[in-house]
């Protein structure tokens, strides 16, 4: 099959499939893609052919669309990258994949030539090493396999590392078929979408507006202003929105969801009951989600009915997805009983790039997800809790471990615990307990991050002390760390 785009283009030429808010331009199928065909022949130019790893620094914007749909089309590898990441984390991810091309703008120029090493770097608005002066060639439209992978998509894991997740062809457009059937998804629908597309929940926007025929309205990011979203929900009549549930509290705030949204798509981390209320005394259609970039995004997803009929639940699987809850034997759980969340269907990933890594991933009901939940007696699922040790915040994942390194390499840290502590506007909130080897402020702390690691990740709370608190067994006692930082932690 071909890239979603030329599939579009061959069923509704003349249907309009993108907007930018920033400038109000508008894209048909047809002009999109004689767009996209232009940069896939100039990258063609550039030595770029079936097979080839291409990374994509930049947020969201027409141009990573156009990206999106260029490689795909000349049957290359797509691997967007974090433009949040700070440069040893972006080196870390692009040794992992050993892409042929880094793809930037002009934003992220800078970024990808500190970064790039012995990647060429080619710039897709001529703000540094221009694709635009590279001689287009001609090429053969890739046909795609369903099962061949055309994305790599990180991940943080439970390790820290960097893990790239393979996702192919059927698994993006098995995740189309089963949100469409569960969001009840219209030919006239216009989703707005405020989310970094280099993250799986902002890529599917673009995704399934070409498999739909639907339109996507793009928030260019960095940076979500609630009032303006509200506004922009109104201007171009959108019936859908995805958000992480720290965007949606804050648009709670900031006014009324107008009349014509029918759902209000959230996940990223859970949206807790009282968000879920609010909702439902404001009439808004919120759709709570429970997913993972191993599964395309979404696994389960509840309709605003069971939402508000069954507080915390996130519904039961999308169709073609199978959960089973495991105990600790691997065997499954009877229906109310808790236990680990495993996935398996048409949308899960068939692995990660590291065969080591999938092969501790998978069992015999499927990939472990190392989340904890429970299903009642007709499916719906709950989630206990994410990845015990990960931080989910402003739907960013931040690793104890990789913060924990950085600030056990100051030279005044003797030991210190990074753990995540409620946050009424993220969420959660990144927070380190630290033993001082000698003078040592708080300040100094979050300092001792800079330029290592992505500003989501730096302490915004820190509480010294004398001893980590430990368990019998010497292991960091995470509850008593968390008590001290909620009872002595101050932000630097």
């Amino acid at each position: 099959m071909r890239d979603p785009l030329s599939m579009r283009v061959g069923a509704t030429p003349d249907r309009e499939v993108l907007i930018d808010v920033h400038t109000d331009e508008r894209w048909t199928a047809a002009e999109l893609d004689g767009e996209v065909e232009r940069l896939a022949a100039r990258l063609a130019g550039d030595g770029v052919g079936p097979g080839d790893r291409v990374a994509l620094l930049a947020e969201t914007s027409p141009d990573f669309v156009r990206a999106v749909f260029a490689v795909f089309r000349l049957g290359a590898t797509l691997v967007p990258l974090n433009a949040r990441l700070e440069a040893p984390e972006l080196r870390a991810q692009l040794d992992t994949v050993d892409p042929a091309r880094l793809l930037c703008v002009g934003e992220t120029a800078a970024d990808a030539r500190s970064v790039a090493e012995s990647v060429p770097v080619r710039s897709l608005d001529d703000a540094a090493t221009p694709l635009g002066s590279v001689a287009p060639t001609a090429f053969d439209a890739h046909e795609w396999g369903s099962g061949k992978t055309c994305a790599l998509l990180f991940t943080s894991g439970t390790t820290g590392d960097p893990k790239a997740v393979r996702l192919t062809v059927g698994n993006f457009l098995a995740s189309a078929a089963a949100s469409a059937a569960r969001l009840g998804v219209l030919p006239d629908d216009r989703w707005l979408c405020p989310l970094s597309m280099y993250h799986t929940g902002g890529l599917s926007i673009a995704l399934r507006s070409m498999y739909y025929g639907t339109c996507a309205v793009i928030e260019r990011t960095p940076g979500f202003d609630p009032g303006r979203s509200l506004d922009l929900l109104a201007r171009y009549d959108c019936t859908g929105v995805s958000v992480v549930p720290t965007m949606l509290s804050r648009l709670l705030d900031a006014g009324e969801f107008p009349e014509s949204v029918r759902f209000v798509l959230t996940g990223g981390a859970p949206a807790d009951d009282a968000l879920v209320a609010r909702c439902e005394e404001r009439g808004v259609p919120v759709c709570p989600t429970y997913g993972m970039t191993e599964a395309a995004s979404q696994i389960a997803t509840a309709r605003p009915e069971t939402a508000f009929a069954h507080e915390g639940t996130v519904g039961q699987p999308l169709i073609g997805t199978e959960l089973t809850v495991v105990g600790e034997d691997g065997d499954p759980l009877p229906p109310g009983e808790p236990g680990e969340l495993v996935v398996r269907g048409p949308t899960v990933t068939p692995g990660y790039l590291d065969a080591d890594a999938t092969a501790d991933a998978f069992g015999p009901h499927g990939l472990h997800t190392g989340d904890a939940g429970y299903r009642d007696a007709d499916g719906r699922v709950w989630v206990l809790n994410r990845r015990s040790d990960r931080i989910v915040t402003g739907g960013e994942n931040v690793h104890p471990g990789e913060v924990r390194d950085v600030l056990r390499a100051h030279p005044n840290v003797a030991d210190a615990a990074v753990l995540g502590i409620p946050d009424e506007e993220w969420g959660e909130r990144v927070a380190a307990l630290v033993v001082p080897d000698g003078d040592l402020a708080p300040e100094s702390v979050r300092a001792a991050c800079e330029g290592t690691l992505a500003g989501f990740k730096h302490p915004r709370t820190v509480a010294l002390v004398d001893a980590l608190p430990r368990t019998a067994s010497g292991t960091v006692d995470r509850e008593a760390a968390r008590d001290l930082l909620l009872r002595e932690g101050t932000e630097p």
